[in-house]
């Protein structure tokens, strides 16, 4: 038996399933500013190895839980703790890199480093699963994590200044847009019986 909910359920076909993915762009407009400002609330801002880490992990929890409830249909809770495991190794990483600058291209660079770690970890479990081409998931994110500060930078400056661990509504925004096509292709093109691996 598999457990209810799960992309197992019957109804529809896998192309009807992946438009359902009409809630990742919610997901991540709510997941992020909140995850954000908790984290930034705990660590009061990412200037040091330990704030990264520690930041990274309590916004990546938040973020991966709001996305992973968009994506219950198609993989696992194990999407929690890939994302808060990369984004506090990326971002720890991205920081160290441009040592806790703040100017754009400073941020702009975590936000690749950051993309690479939850890009990889997030990748991971969608092999786990069988979606075809899930080696584009890590790919793609490092740009649209960077694309998602640039935006931030220019819009809400407030993020930049005070070293939140990720950016804003701005930037989340376009990162939800960017990210919500490739989500679609890949699941579209996933063979029918990837169908109940989530529920492992």
């Amino acid at each position: 038996m598999h457990a209810k909910g799960t992309i197992m359920d019957t109804q529809g076909d896998w192309p009807t399933d992946a438009r359902r993915l009409w809630l990742w762009p919610v997901a991540i407009l709510v997941g992020f500013p909140i995850g954000g400002l908790i984290a930034d609330l705990v660590v009061d801002g990412v200037d040091s190895v330990g704030a990264a880490l520690a930041g990274g992990v309590i916004a990546g929890a938040i973020i991966g839980a709001a996305q992973w409830f968009a994506l219950r249909r198609w993989v696992s809770w194990l999407w929690i703790p890939a994302t808060s495991a990369g984004m506090a190794l990326g971002l720890a990483a991205g920081a160290a890199l441009v040592d806790y600058g703040t100017d754009r291209g400073d941020v702009v660079l975590i936000g690749a480093a950051t993309g690479i770690g939850v890009g990889v970890g997030q990748a991971i479990v969608l092999a786990r699963h069988r979606i075809p081409g899930a080696f584009w998931w890590a790919v793609a994110n490092p740009p649209a994590w960077a694309v998602g500060w640039l935006v931030t930078s220019y819009v809400i400056t407030t993020n930049v200044d005070e070293r939140f661990p990720n950016f804003g509504a701005s930037g989340a925004l376009v990162y939800g847009l960017l990210t919500w096509l490739l989500l679609a292709a890949l699941f579209r093109a996933a063979a029918p019986e990837v169908r109940g691996t989530a529920a492992r």
